[in-house]
């Protein structure tokens, strides 16, 4: 059975920030759009499957790779909490993952 999708603000805002991003660099929202149905696809899938995500050394904590991108999420007795969209080639420091 699949886990209720929680979102944090600031994974909205990543994900916002993400696509915008694309958007502006590319001039065109195709690869936005495309790369938006990637996260939806694998947030459906973790929400489904929650630990074929990558383990991190927090408890029920996770990391599911999407192209550069690190989904980094929560398992919850019912639930699945999307703490932040990283992409993967910034400080790994900065992640700022919930302690």
């Amino acid at each position: 059975m699949a886990r209720e999708v929680v979102w944090s603000h600031r994974a909205l805002e990543d994900r916002k920030r993400i696509l915008r991003y694309w958007v502006s660099r590319n001039k065109s929202n195709t690869y936005s759009r495309k790369l938006n149905r990637l996260i939806k696809a694998a947030i459906k899938l973790i929400a489904e499957r929650p630990h074929i995500g990558r383990p991190t050394d927090l408890p029920n904590v996770r990391v599911k790779i999407v192209r550069d991108y690190l989904i980094i999420y929560e398992v919850m007795e019912s639930k699945l909490h999307i703490h932040s969209i990283w992409e993967g080639r910034q400080d790994p420091k900065k992640i700022g993952l919930p302690r």
